[in-house]
């Protein structure tokens, strides 16, 4: 254990990289954490934490002590920081105490026949990471991502999934890889104010589920996939549409639903 004073040392300027480059992220294999739940979940998981970054009050609570210790046993660099540093280390506006450089995760291994989830062009990180949580949370087999969807390992994907990303098989592939991983499934193409009631759709079976940007909805490549399968979710008068992760939530948790019954 160690300790760094200046936000110019070479530790924290690679973390800064990381944070701000995801072609830095891809090329190293690494991520930034930040906030004791997440470094938490990260360690948890068994995922190799590099160097973690810390205040003296982090470590003076009781919480944040027993993470250090058990890092520590793990091996990791570990460095005292003053406060600054640790803002120059933290994508938000108020640090939490404490930041960690990971490995990525890499994708686990599930059972087969699960349900499949593709976010189509979500480019709002917050929403992604909400709409992984979800997957997390309803047991969904995999989650792939085409080009055009947000950096699944950006610091506000990160935080908002809170963890799923240490459980949850998340592959970023190309329309035609996805399209053979499909093979098989009947696709259900999530829209607004339209197609089948989602509480009629039966998920028990091999299903996938596309859900679109925030901005333009799903795109071409998408909806060849679904051909015609559409599902909405039945709203009050006036409502136009949900959030893409609400309304994504909505649909995984009937899934679930109905494979548990």
């Amino acid at each position: 254990m160690g300790q760094i004073t200046s936000i110019s040392n070479e530790r924290v300027r690679r973390a800064q990289a990381l944070l701000r480059s995801a072609r830095r992220r891809m090329r190293e294999g690494l991520i930034v954490l930040e906030g004791l739940r997440l470094v938490r979940e990260a360690w948890m998981a068994g995922s190799p934490i590099a160097e973690l970054f810390f205040t003296a009050e982090f470590a003076a609570e009781a919480r944040g002590a027993a993470l250090v210790k058990g890092i520590d046993q793990a091996g990791a660099s570990l460095w005292e920081v003053p406060p600054q540093v640790l803002v120059a280390l933290s994508d938000t506006e108020t640090p939490q105490g404490v930041v960690a450089v990971v490995s990525a995760p890499t994708p686990v291994q599930a059972p087969s026949g699960g349900l499949i989830l593709i976010p189509d062009q979500v480019r709002d990180p917050g929403n992604l990471g909400t709409i992984l949580r979800a997957a997390w949370a309803a047991g969904v087999w995999k989650v792939l991502l085409p080009p055009g969807t947000v950096d699944p390992l950006s610091p506000k994907v990160l935080r908002a999934a809170m963890g799923a990303h240490f459980y949850l098989p998340i592959l970023r592939l190309s329309w035609e890889e996805i399209g053979h991983e499909l093979i098989g499934r009947t696709v259900w193409l999530a829209e607004a104010g339209q197609g089948t009631s989602y509480d009629a759709v039966d998920w028990s079976g091999p299903v996938a589920l596309i859900v679109g940007g925030e901005a333009e909805g799903a795109g071409a490549e998408a909806r060849a996939l679904a051909a015609g399968h559409h599902v909405c979710i039945p709203m009050a008068l006036g409502v136009e549409s949900l959030n893409a992760a609400v309304a994504t939530a909505v649909l995984l948790f009937e899934a679930a639903r109905q494979r548990r019954e």
